[in-house]
């Protein structure tokens, strides 16, 4: 089971199939199984206090989507990511983005992230490709890790989340806002296809 801090997070639409995230255990340590089958899903674990430095986790992807696009709302879908949610200023959002925004919010009536960046295991564009989510710039993502890098094996990540947000969000914010959620997730609802990836030893490391 999963600890009760992480929340899962689905979407509205009742017609969308959920991502299946279990606890389980390889190599006799702890790990998250995330799967979904053309389904939408995230886990998100809130953070409060003081600016952590650096991000680290493994992770290793067994069944990868063959038809995602992280440019194309048609194929917007990832088999694995790890994001990270900023509160960032609103006065610092774009204006137009700032409208876009304040309306999600309202409609949703959920207090959605100014800035979320994602760190993507993708297997059509290359390691280090970055780029605005299709559906919101306030979501961006970053490649770490592509179809070069090995299948059904861990790959160890290890980010300067200040480093990252100054690449993504630099122009907009010259300091780092808090951060206030961690998430996983997994979603093939656009291109109805399947994936599998595991997720182990997600912390903070100061710098």
């Amino acid at each position: 089971d999963l600890h009760p801090a992480w929340v899962l997070e689905y979407l509205p639409d009742k017609s969308v199939a959920r991502t299946s995230f279990e606890g389980t255990r390889i190599d006799q340590a702890p790990a998250l199984r995330v799967r979904s089958d053309r389904s939408y899903g995230l886990v998100r674990h809130a953070w409060s206090g003081a600016h952590p430095g650096v991000l680290a986790w493994r992770w290793r992807l067994d069944e990868a989507l063959s038809a995602s696009d992280l440019q194309t709302r048609q194929g917007d879908d990832a088999s694995i990511k790890v994001c990270v949610m900023f509160d960032q200023p609103i006065s610092e959002v774009p204006f137009l983005e700032r409208m876009t925004l304040q309306l999600a919010r309202q409609v949703s009536q959920k207090d959605l992230p100014s800035a979320t960046l994602c760190y993507v295991w993708d297997t059509k564009y290359p390691r280090g490709q970055s780029g605005h989510n299709p559906y919101t710039a306030r979501v961006r993502y970053l490649v770490v890790d592509d179809a070069s890098s090995p299948r059904k094996q861990w790959v160890e990540q290890v980010r300067s989340i200040k480093e990252d947000f100054a690449l993504m969000f630099g122009s907009e914010s010259s300091v780092m806002p808090p951060v206030r959620a961690i998430l996983v997730g997994a979603d093939s609802d656009n291109t109805r296809q399947r994936s599998l990836a595991f997720v182990q030893n997600l912390r903070w490391l100061t710098p």
